[in-house]
């Protein structure tokens, strides 16, 4: 594999962020002494500096194909870098603590691409074996889940039906008056009761008198007791309720 030597050191020296830093000791290809170096772990490039403030890396371990073990050493703190093959080197470091072996160790053993692509995978499997789930518990169903939409009840009534309210309504002696807009376009059930219009349609309950002020004192315009009130609602109640249980029984033979 060619490296261009400029781009690795721009690479190292980068404001990119690493994934992991800090001093290790480094055991020499040739001399078994260890010296201190300061490391700088990006990606699945292992850099290596002199001292934490130098400008270029001394050297760079590729960490693909290889496998990342404690090993025993005369330093405290020791792990090994091993690659495949028989005549591959062997990269010896110790950490200064406990704590900063393993978390050596673990970063480095994440930081090849096969490891990536095991995560990959297990991560595809589940995402799988999580869509087949969900198939087979809508399962029977035509449509999907993210379609399904209420349907109208029959007790809705249609747009169409509904009369359109003025932006403002007209105004008498302070309150505004509902039975004036609603008169516009329904005429007064003339029979004291609700029941159903002409074209089979449940009509809408008679509206309050109004109420006039007069001498300052409230003076209703016509009969409006709670006690005709009550029986003229519990009479439209009583007949939808016998509509509503001859629909549910059905038609007779």
């Amino acid at each position: 594999m060619k490296l261009n030597e400029r781009s690795l050191a721009f690479y190292a020296t980068c404001d990119s962020p690493a994934d992991n830093s800090g001093f290790l000791y480094k055991r020499g290809e040739r001399h078994t002494a260890y010296h201190r170096r300061w490391f700088v772990l990006k990606g699945n490039m292992l850099f290596y500096f002199e001292e934490r403030d130098s400008r270029e890396p001394v050297g760079v371990i590729v960490l693909e194909g290889c496998n990342v073990e404690l090993c025993d050493s005369a330093e405290g703190f020791a792990f090994a870098i091993r690659f495949g093959g028989a005549k591959s080197r062997t990269y010896v470091l110790a950490a200064e603590s406990q704590a900063a072996m393993e978390s050596w160790v673990k970063s480095l053993s994440r930081a090849s691409f096969d490891y990536m692509r095991l995560v990959v995978r297990e991560l595809e499997k589940q995402l799988e074996e999580m869509r087949c789930g969900l198939a087979g518990g809508c399962r029977g169903s035509r449509e999907s889940p993210g379609s399904w939409k209420p349907k109208p009840s029959g007790l809705e009534r249609s747009p169409e039906r509904l009369p359109a309210l003025p932006a403002v309504l007209p105004k008498e002696n302070g309150c505004a008056m509902w039975d004036n807009v609603l008169g516009a376009e329904q005429h007064q059930d003339t029979s004291g009761c609700g029941g159903h219009s002409d074209e089979g349609h449940p009509r809408p309950p008679p509206l309050p008198p109004r109420r006039r002020v007069l001498n300052g004192e409230a003076v209703a315009q016509g009969p409006s007791t709670f006690c005709q009130l009550h029986e003229r609602y519990s009479r439209d109640v009583a007949r939808l309720r016998q509509d509503w249980l001859q629909k549910q029984r059905g038609p007779r033979p």
